[in-house]
């Protein structure tokens, strides 16, 4: 009896096919050669015939060599967490291109001497926010709060009120951040209750700095009370504020959301924030404020620890400086527009199961809890979630009371047809 081994074309054999060559250059051979492998078990298995190695291998080759799958946004969440918050715009998504090569992030073209590392971006931060005496630019907003621990607090005491120890998502925790930069966190106030004069009792030597946190994902109502920060900006000692969700100006839709200009305006010394939420960029922590402390956070050794890259000051520059980013668009947008869109959707798809309801959509990403945005949703049958979010594009919806609701509010317009395209597939 013929040994089955001998029907297994070679490795070096099927690696040499030009379609495979091809996508070895694109994917890089080791990706290639690993999935050959996997179809070259299951020849001798007995699961696939030999001649049918290279079409097989072509179609379980991944689209690109990273293992991250673009996915259409139709739960309704406009910075959701889970799929990368915001969605960049296509001007910072040309940036990062434009930047992933050689680029002079660092460099003075003019002069061939070494320049500030992100100039354009800062720039465009500065601009963007004048009420900033001067603005950094670091990983996260974690890391902007941690480095404020590490230069302004070190061994002294942050003041801060119980009610705004908050955990910020998988299990991390502001007290557990500052407390691992050597900072002592001195709570004052209740749970549901914090004044002034709870800050100001509490202020002493040993205070570095007074930290004002935004709730930004949950909300205590009731019996409750809060100081404002134009009644702390006056106890002698730096006031941070942490606004999280990257809202730079005041927005219609949000009147309770802090901004970054406001809260400069009402006396903090230095205000952080996030850029991949509600200002629609890249994962980035925005530092602004008092040009001097903003100077002294720069230049602390844990600042080049905490540095973003070149690709992120590009999509940051380009954010700020390009047109109207999708989260902002997603807010703005008017509920009659996406009511017209999921009715023509509807119409195209010829699909008796689907049905044009009502919906709300919410900011997400720990930003305006409790509001909640109109919106328009296509609804199909629960069971095209799952169809949906291993389809080719992946979909993600929600399911509510066993309907499947494809919320527009988080679609981009563009993307109209690859949804009913997706749609149609799992029909």
């Amino acid at each position: 009896m013929p040994d089955p081994r001998r029907a297994v074309p070679r490795t070096d054999a099927v690696l040499a096919e030009p379609r495979i060559a091809k996508a070895a250059g694109t994917l890089g051979r080791d990706l290639v050669k690993a999935v050959v492998n996997d179809v070259q078990q299951a020849v001798r298995a007995g699961e696939i015939a030999p001649a049918d190695v290279v079409d097989t291998v072509l179609a379980r080759l991944p689209a690109g060599a990273s293992s991250l799958r673009p996915v259409i946004n139709a739960t309704g969440v406009v910075v959701h967490t889970n799929l990368g918050r915001a969605p960049l715009s296509a001007a910072a998504r040309d940036a990062v291109v434009a930047a992933a090569g050689a680029t002079d992030v660092e460099f003075d073209l003019a002069t061939g001497e070494r320049a500030r590392r992100g100039r354009g971006a800062l720039a465009a931060l500065r601009a963007a926010v004048p009420d900033a005496g001067a603005v950094h630019v670091v990983n996260n907003n974690a890391a902007a709060l941690l480095l404020c621990a590490l230069a302004l607090a070190p061994g002294r005491e942050i003041v801060v009120s119980r009610g705004e120890l908050v955990e910020i998502g998988d299990g991390f925790r502001i007290p557990d951040l500052l407390e691992s930069a050597g900072a002592r966190l001195r709570e004052v106030g209740t749970t549901n209750r914090t004044s002034a004069r709870d800050y100001a009792a509490a202020i002493g030597p040993d205070t570095g700095f007074v930290l004002k946190v935004h709730p930004s994902n949950y909300r205590v109502t009731g019996f409750t009370a809060e100081a404002a920060l134009g009644e702390l900006a006056g106890l002698g000692v730096p006031l941070v504020a942490d606004i999280g969700s990257g809202l730079l100006a005041p927005h219609p839709l949000l009147p309770a959301e802090p901004d970054a200009a406001s809260a400069l305006r009402a006396g903090a010394t230095i205000v952080t924030a996030s850029g991949d939420k509600l200002l629609g960029g890249p994962q980035a922590g925005l530092l602004l404020g008092d040009a001097d402390v903003v100077e002294r956070l720069r230049r602390h050794p844990a600042a080049r620890a905490l540095r973003v890259d070149k690709l992120t000051l590009a999509a940051l520059e380009a954010t700020l400086r390009g047109p109207q980013p999708p989260v902002r668009a997603a807010l703005d947008v008017s509920v009659a527009s996406l009511t017209e869109r999921a009715e023509a959707l509807v119409k195209s798809l010829e699909n008796a199961d689907a049905e044009v309801v009502a919906s709300v959509a919410a900011v997400g990403g720990g930003g305006a809890p409790g509001v909640e945005l109109p919106s328009a949703a296509v609804s199909l049958p629960a069971r095209y979630a799952a169809a949906l979010r291993t389809g080719e594009p992946a979909v993600a919806g929600r399911v509510v009371k066993d309907r499947c609701l494809l919320d527009l509010r988080t679609v981009r317009p563009e993307e109209d047809d690859r949804l009913r395209e997706a749609v149609r597939r799992c029909g």
